[in-house]
């Protein structure tokens, strides 16, 4: 009798917890939050922070001069909403000259401001291939700027920087795993699902290892390096940053879609 009430215990508890999974398969993943998109992220023991900007509830948009046509230079100059929507997140993009300037391609809003720059030269933008960020038809995505220049998308928004960091799943064949060149960088890469990670080193990291976060880390096929050294800024409102280390050129902004 004893052994057939425990039995019956048992199958009783097998049954409620296949219920209760069966009910938790059955509800839909937790949201995320659009508001919050930044977070920190640790890879190989390095510590990073990693922005997941998604096209479907943000909206990416790219800054270099204000109204004036003086450049905005500080993330507090930024747009702090568009038709309602609120600043999230934004980051130094392409890389710029001593006024501000983007150096290479620079659309806003479908409008080409400068061209994109072919030109070889000393420095991390002209270490080729270099690449560009950009958006068509509401798609990101990131690609070498000879694949850019040969693909001819209707951006709506391009920033180009250099150099690549992986280039359809390969390192930059530049990059030395041993490298002793260590420096805080920033970058962006793109999901096959759309999402965009943009990801920041908060302590030096090599370019070989910030380019296998976005390989091997983030599982991005291709991405792109913006800067280093005390460059690299971000504004994550989430966290309460709000990097202010040097003024900065092209900003890229997302804001959060009700």
């Amino acid at each position: 009798m004893i052994s057939s009430t425990c039995a019956i215990r048992d199958i009783s508890k097998a049954l409620l917890a296949l219920t209760l999974a069966t009910l938790a398969a059955a509800l839909p993943a937790a949201a995320k939050d659009p508001r919050a998109p930044c977070g920190p992220r640790e890879f190989e023991n390095v510590r990073f922070t990693v922005c997941v900007i998604d096209p479907r509830d943000h909206e990416l948009r790219l800054f270099a001069a204000g109204e004036d046509g003086n450049p905005l230079g500080r993330f507090e100059n930024l747009p702090q909403e568009i038709d309602g929507a609120p600043l999230v997140f934004a980051m130094n993009a392409g890389m710029f000259d001593a006024s501000l300037d983007p150096i290479g391609l620079h659309i806003e809003n479908g409008e080409t401001i400068v061209d994109a720059n072919t030109n070889d030269g000393p420095g991390n933008f002209h270490l080729k291939p270099n690449g560009v960020f950009f958006v068509e038809r509401g798609r990101p995505a990131v690609m070498s700027t000879e694949a850019y220049l040969a693909a001819r998308p209707n951006a709506e928004l391009a920033t180009q920087s250099g150099p690549m960091l992986v280039i359809q799943g390969e390192l930059h064949p530049r990059f030395l795993p041993d490298s002793d060149s260590l420096k805080r960088r920033n970058g962006v890469g793109v999901a096959q699902d759309g999402e965009v990670y943009f990801a920041i080193a908060d302590e030096p990291v090599s370019f070989h290892r910030f380019a296998r976060l976005f390989r091997d880390g983030l599982g991005t096929e291709d991405a792109l390096f913006f800067d280093g050294g005390f460059v690299p800024s971000l504004y994550a409102p989430n966290l309460e940053r709000a990097d202010g280390w040097l003024p900065l050129g092209p900003m890229i902004a997302a804001y959060a879609q009700d």
